[in-house]
C-alpha cells in the first residue's frame, strides 16, 4: 500500500464505511474535485485495491441465526483439493482459511439451526474422504465484527 497517498487512504476509508457515497459527497469529504475522485476510484478498482461494493445483510433477517467455526484436519495432502471443492460449493461457508498448528483448515460457517449445522458437517465436511478430525465451536454472541481494514499505515 506504499503507492497510496493520503487522499487514496481517505477515499478507501470513506468507501469502506459507505460504498454508496456519491462523487459529490466523496469530493466534499476529501477536498478533491469529483472528476479526480472518479479517476481515483476507477484506478483503485483497476489495481485490485477495491475489489467490489457489497450490501451487508443481517444474517438473522434471513434466518441464519447460528455462526460456527469448524476446524478440519487430515494427514494425507490429497484431501485438500476435495475439501476445497466442497467448501467452494457450499453457501454456508463464509470463509475458509488454511491455518498453522494442529488443524489444516478453519471454516467460518453460517446456518439456521444446530440441526442445519449437523447436516452441513455430515454432507459437506465429512463426505470428503480422508478428513480425520473436526472440531466445531458455536458462537454464543459477537462482541466485535468489522469488515473495514486499517488504511492508516
Amino acid at each position: 500500500m506504499n503507492r497510496l497517498d493520503e487522499i487514496d487512504r481517505k477515499l478507501i476509508m470513506l468507501l469502506q464505511r459507505d460504498g454508496q457515497l456519491s462523487l459529490a459527497e466523496l469530493s466534499r469529504q476529501t477536498g478533491v474535485a469529483a472528476s479526480t475522485i472518479n479517476d481515483r476510484k476507477r484506478r483503485l478498482v483497476e489495481e485490485g485495491i477495491v475489489s467490489g461494493y457489497h450490501a451487508r445483510i443481517a444474517p438473522e433477517a434471513l434466518g441464519l441465526n447460528l455462526l460456527a467455526f469448524v476446524f478440519v484436519s487430515w494427514s494425507n495432502p490429497k484431501v485438500e483439493s476435495a475439501l476445497i471443492r466442497q467448501v467452494k460449493a457450499s453457501p454456508a461457508v463464509l470463509e475458509c482459511h488454511h491455518v498453522t498448528g494442529a488443524w489444516n483448515y478453519l471454516l467460518k460457517v453460517r446456518v439456521g439451526t444446530t440441526r442445519d449445522l449437523e447436516r452441513f458437517l455430515a454432507e459437506v465436511v465429512k463426505t470428503v474422504s480422508g478428513v480425520e478430525r473436526t472440531e466445531t465451536v458455536i458462537v454464543l454472541s459477537t462482541v466485535k465484527e468489522i469488515w473495514a481494514l486499517d488504511v492508516s499505515k
